[in-house]
């Protein structure tokens, strides 16, 4: 006969559960933006992969390897070029073809008689190299890294595909709240991964084009390289790339060209800036509304662990986590009421 009763086993089942599964996510770190590159593509592309299965009446297997190889050539392929061109360029610059001694030089004078700031354009120099250092680690890292969390990436996408329903019914199943609470969340997690990727994804290319635009009418050298460096820093609502425009004009209003450096600040902080606000408010209506402020955080918490994905990452987890702590408040509170009727409307 065991010495144990029916509550302590299972009390024992649970804590083993729970030492076996912190054991297996410590694990599995190395694969986590795998995992979570997963659930954000299947988020994002599960309409169009029912559209295909039930309207169009695809095979399963086949529409699945069409989403992969679509979202291998609209989104991680272009992302990859163009970050690999940007680091490219960044270690290609040099005194020839970038004046930035001089251009350095212009600002912190222009700083130090207007603003009281001799060393503004240095000190800013060294805290974007180090920034730069953080945002692209995983693309200077191995191609073997790069290839492998890909890869387990797609592997899981393509069965959450496949078995979609047993995924699905399976998540139901053991989500650790009740079954409206879990639709619930489903519809949150969505609009926060269309906010997060697709709309800050539109806002970006919205901004970096416009950036890139008003570099090429002020002939400001290389105005693609800056555009690209607009739209990554264009999932910042608080930097943005109307502030690349603040710099370009100090040094076209410092090599005597002023009107064109006034017009520039002009275009970048009253038009850019004001196109990102009514892009927000657009997506906002129509897609999720995700606050400025888990978005600054989310991209802090998100470079770290991911490096320029946590851009992406790094939001979206962090709208995750507060959609659980929002379920958990709704289900402690529903539990108090059941409590409240179950003991009697008198009770302390």
């Amino acid at each position: 006969m065991s010495i144990f009763n029916y509550k302590q086993r299972n009390n024992i089942i649970l804590v083993s559960i729970i030492v076996l599964g912190c054991f297996l996510l410590y694990a599995l770190t190395e694969l986590f933006s795998s995992i979570l590159g997963a659930i954000v593509l299947f988020t994002i592309f599960r309409p169009f992969y029912l559209w295909m299965v039930e309207r169009r009446r695809f095979n399963r297997a086949l529409a699945a390897t069409i989403i992969i190889v679509l979202s291998l050539l609209v989104i991680v392929i272009p992302f990859l070029f163009i970050s690999i061109m940007v680091i490219g360029k960044i270690s290609s610059i040099n005194r020839e073809t970038i004046p930035i001694d001089k251009w350095t030089q212009k600002i912190d004078a222009f700083t130090a008689t207007n603003l009281g700031q001799p060393h503004f354009a240095e000190n800013t120099l060294q805290k974007l190299g180090a920034y730069a250092a953080d945002l692209f680690p995983s693309l200077l890292s191995s191609a073997a890294s790069i290839v492998l969390t890909l890869l387990v990436m797609y592997f899981l996408l393509y069965f959450m595909f496949v078995q979609m329903r047993e995924f699905e019914i399976g998540l139901l199943k053991y989500a650790p709240f009740r079954e409206q609470h879990a639709l619930k969340f489903a519809t949150e997690l969505r609009n926060s991964t269309y906010s997060n990727v697709l709309g800050q994804g539109i806002i970006a290319i919205v901004q970096g084009a416009l950036l890139a635009n008003g570099f090429w009418l002020a002939k400001i050298p290389d105005p693609i390289f800056w555009g690209i460096i607009g739209a990554f820093i264009s999932f910042l609502p608080v930097v943005g790339a109307p502030t690349l425009c603040i710099p370009a004009s100090i040094i076209l209003y410092a090599n005597g060209d002023k009107w064109q450096g006034v017009a520039l600040l002009l275009y970048g902080i009253l038009f850019i800036g004001n196109v990102d606000n009514v892009l927000r408010l657009i997506i906002n209506r129509r897609i999720g509304n995700t606050h400025p402020i888990i978005t600054v955080i989310g991209v802090f918490i998100g470079l770290p662990l991911f490096g320029i994905l946590g851009l992406v990452f790094g939001p979206v987890l962090l709208s995750y986590f507060l959609l659980l702590l929002e379920i958990y408040e709704t289900n402690r509170m529903a539990a108090d009421r059941l409590e409240r009727i179950r003991v009697g409307p008198d009770a302390p």
